[in-house]
């Protein structure tokens, strides 16, 4: 009788440590932030990325008016760094935006590939579809980022 006693109080002590270590207090864990680090280095493409988006109306125009060599130039240059920027930045975003940021990328590269091809054959109507396409790709992009304020607002406040 007095084994039973001591195996039961062995098991006792088992099962008490067991809950004891598993039913610790939660801690609340933030959502993820950016850090100063990661802002600065996104801040630092995001002109880039801007820049060609503000000239989605000249590629338009260089499209209508057949200047395939210049649309070529123009996809393979600044469209070109701008995807690459979108790169960059993507490993800069929080890990839930990644893969939203990498299909983004993915499907301008895509677009842009489209506009090559139909600049190939003389496509206008192409082009300018993916050309669309390739711009919503990188505004849909510029949504992602976090907002922060400018190096100025920040020495007003």
């Amino acid at each position: 009788m007095a084994r039973q006693r001591s195996i039961l109080s062995f098991i006792l002590v088992l099962l008490a440590t067991f809950l004891i270590s598993c039913g610790g207090p939660s801690v609340a864990t933030p959502p993820p932030t950016y850090t100063q680090d990661q802002l600065v280095k996104i801040q630092e493409y995001v002109p880039d990325i801007q820049a060609v988006q503000e000239r989605s109306q000249e590629l338009q125009n260089l499209i209508e008016t057949r200047q395939w060599v210049k649309v070529r130039n123009f996809t393979h240059g600044p469209m070109a760094e701008a995807r690459l920027s979108m790169n960059y930045v993507t490993s800069n975003l929080l890990p839930k935006q990644q893969p939203v940021g990498r299909k983004l990328v993915r499907d301008l590269l895509d677009n842009l590939i489209k506009i090559d091809q139909a600049t190939e054959v003389g496509n206008a109507n192409g082009a300018l579809i993916n050309s669309l396409a390739a711009f919503t790709d990188i505004d849909k992009f510029l949504q992602l980022l976090p907002e922060t304020s400018s190096p100025s607002e920040e020495s007003e406040a």
